[in-house]
């Protein structure tokens, strides 16, 4: 059998520590020794990014935020669906992800970050959606932290409250979309979204493709 190899660590801007790990050809990200991420358990960040454009694809030129870079499974999707005028904004919290998308993890994900459509935003998404302009996307794509119960950052929690999803709505285009990944079924994170005023949808997600479940939800909320 043959072993998992650590090949890069890092911190999170609270100092807790990340590693990337590769086993056997495949890859995966933990976060204070527990798996946040795995390239061979990648349906549902497909499935993200293909509900998040869903209602855009036939738009002129289509401006995209994904929050949280990750693997790249949600970027590919979206690339693949949107034409060559579109604009994607990655936003990853911690630089490290996107040195090890760009150095290790080239031939997965990683050379889609030289896309010409592509702008990765080194921040805090949190406090760029916070601070961004009104209607300034056709579709929010957010895989934060672990959904609407953060890990990684504990203010990662606002971006799911009402302020935060007030936010998200404000910064979204008539018509806009946002989607969200999540665990699991968060009946109290619907209701929100609904009060601040979005149409909320949500669709099962695997975790691979041959799963008999679907343990994931993926929350759409259209403007």
């Amino acid at each position: 059998m043959k072993p998992r190899i650590l090949i890069a660590e890092s911190t999170t801007p609270d100092g807790a520590p990340m590693s990337l790990y590769e086993h056997d050809g495949a890859y995966s990200i933990s976060f204070r020794g527990q798996e946040l991420m795995h390239s061979k358990a990648s349906a549902s960040e497909l499935l993200l990014g293909k509900m998040g454009i869903e209602t855009i694809i036939k738009a002129p030129q289509p401006k995209v935020m994904i929050g949280g870079l990750g693997l790249g499974f949600t970027l590919r999707t979206v690339l693949a669906g949107l034409g060559p005028e579109a604009q994607v904004d990655v936003v990853e919290l911690v630089p490290k992800v996107v040195e090890w998308n760009r150095e290790y993890l080239k031939d997965l994900n990683g050379a889609l970050l030289d896309d010409p459509r592509v702008n990765v935003i080194e921040a805090d998404v949190v406090a760029r959606i916070r601070e961004g302009e009104a209607q300034s996307y056709d579709a929010m794509i957010l895989d934060v932290d672990n959904g609407p119960t953060g890990m990684v950052k504990e203010s990662n929690n606002s971006l799911y409250s009402h302020k935060g999803l007030r936010a998200v709505r404000k910064h979204l285009k008539p018509s806009g979309r946002a989607a969200f990944w999540s665990a699991g079924d968060d009946p109290h994170f619907k209701a929100r979204m609904e009060k601040v005023g979005f149409r909320v949808g949500h669709i099962r997600a695997k975790v691979h493709e041959r799963s008999k479940r679907a343990a994931y939800v993926i929350y759409v909320a259209d403007k």
